[in-house]
């Protein structure tokens, strides 16, 4: 992007060059407009399909397929995306991924037809993909390595604050002006994103790199057979060829991943850097990262079935029910952050899981038993508190340690972990909803985050003591 009349951009030349700490917050806050935006679509999204539906005179699976086609584009090329940041810049990266994601709202605003919509939607998938793994490269190479768990905490805060006023936002808009307002409101973040990030984001240094087409391409048809396979499992009862599908992802990613390690012989470099999970905190906090988003993109089906289904209350009284989460977790997190920083993470990964299981058993409390659903209220908030002690902190020390050069690879790779989890969420919830019901279905989530919790148990503090002059 070229530059505005009179403006200079800061520009560092390695990873301990790091800009004043009043600089990086505003490089953090412009990059957060990004985030924001993204996060903002994905929790109003749901409460224009049924309006989208109507007016579009879609039917049931052209209207899920609005949903479906934007994680499956965020989703594939994330491992891509990741290491372009590291080739061409992640300033540069994150200016052309927000911006994608701009035409792509201002393609569905204008969408005379469903079928327009869905293409519109998947521009604003790769757009989200495109700038979603330069946030956190940057956020870890302009803060220290002692500041960044703040950041990361205050990083959290706009999560927060992007799903508590999505849904609401998105209700107002949609009963207002209608569906295409949900997009039309993005346009403001999407230009201030662009045109802070030009004035507020420095020019990092970036490393001559090839890139590996072969691993592109066999990146994209395993991460597509297996996002699309379990996305479409429940809903079409797995069928043959879903489990075809399947295998045949999981072949691709065995081959990806020969291809990652046979790299230098074949000259060239790798897609995922294979000594990234030489680093134990970056192996420890990518699992972790798995289970956080197969709890985020599930917990809320089994919840809001129950309330609306089983207590007959209306989506937006539904909605107050599970707000206490994010206000929760809006007061939590900064102080989270600052924690993460000073305490060993070992200790804040183990009480945030800890307390999310413990919320969960709550929950299942109250849903058997014969009590008002103001009751789930607690473990909602309870939820929101728990949460708060891994997003931001699980992301520091995961990221802490990874050279500069390898941050933008390390950061799609985290976010496509992430993603995987998300999908196996949904795949995997709605699947126990189905076989075992609402009660039931919990326990998968608390299942997965048993998980999470004991691979916590392996973290290493690099920032204190014997260990922090070295990676783990």
């Amino acid at each position: 992007m070229a530059r505005l009349p009179g403006m200079t951009v800061p520009t560092f030349a390695a990873a301990s060059e790091v800009p004043p700490e009043r600089d990086a917050w505003r490089a953090m806050f412009a990059l957060s407009l990004g985030f924001f935006v993204s996060l903002l679509d994905q929790s109003m999204i749901a409460v224009a399909l049924p309006r989208i539906q109507a007016d579009l005179s879609a039917n049931v699976n052209e209207v899920l397929w609005v949903s479906a086609i934007y994680l499956l584009a965020v989703v594939v090329p994330l491992l891509f995306t990741g290491r372009l940041g590291d080739i061409f810049g992640q300033k540069k990266m994150f200016q052309c991924g927000v911006s994608l994601f701009g035409i792509g709202a201002l393609m569905c605003a204008l969408a005379p037809n469903i079928q327009i919509l869905i293409a519109a939607r998947a521009v604003q998938g790769i757009g989200a993909s495109l700038q979603m793994p330069q946030t956190m490269a940057v956020i870890n190479r302009v803060f220290a390595r002692e500041r960044r768990g703040r950041a990361l905490g205050a990083w959290g805060v706009i999560g927060s604050v992007a799903s508590l006023t999505g849904p609401l936002l998105g209700g107002f808009l949609v009963g207002a002006f209608g569906w295409q307002a949900v997009f039309w409101v993005h346009m403001p973040f999407v230009i201030a994103a662009v045109v802070l990030s030009a004035i507020w984001v420095p020019v990092l240094q970036t490393t001559s790199r090839k890139i590996d087409v072969l691993s592109v391409f066999v990146s994209f048809l395993a991460l597509t057979a297996l996002v699309f396979g379990i996305q479409q499992g429940p809903a079409t009862g797995w069928p043959v060829w879903i489990w075809a599908l399947l295998a045949f992802g999981c072949l691709a990613l065995a081959g990806f991943m020969c291809l990652q390690a046979t790299a230098a012989a074949r000259g060239t470099e790798p897609l995922v850097p294979l000594q990234l999970f030489a680093d134990r905190n970056y192996a420890v906090g990518s699992v972790a990262i798995v289970t956080m988003g197969f709890m985020a993109a599930s917990m809320m089906l089994p919840l809001m079935l129950w309330l609306q289904n089983e207590k007959g209350m209306p989506a937006g009284t539904a909605g107050i029910i599970v707000a206490p989460m994010a206000i929760v977790s809006l007061v939590v997190s900064p102080l989270a952050g600052i924690l993460a920083d000073r305490l060993d993470p070992r200790r804040l990964a183990m009480t945030g899981f800890s307390i999310l299981v413990a919320s969960f058993g709550a929950a299942f409390a109250v849903i058997i038993s014969d009590v008002s659903a103001w009751w789930m209220c607690a473990p909602i908030a309870l939820l929101g508190f728990g949460q708060s002690f891994i997003w931001g902190s699980n992301a520091a020390t995961t990221m802490r340690d990874v050279a500069p050069e390898l941050m933008g690879a390390a950061s799609g790779v985290y976010n496509t972990s992430r993603q995987v989890g998300s999908v196996l969420g949904v795949a995997g919830v709605s699947a126990a909803l189905q076989a075992a019901g609402i009660a039931t279905s919990l326990w998968v989530i608390v299942a997965v985050l048993a998980v999470g919790l004991c691979a916590s148990l392996f973290f290493r503090d690099t920032l204190h003591g014997a260990g922090a002059a070295h990676q783990g």
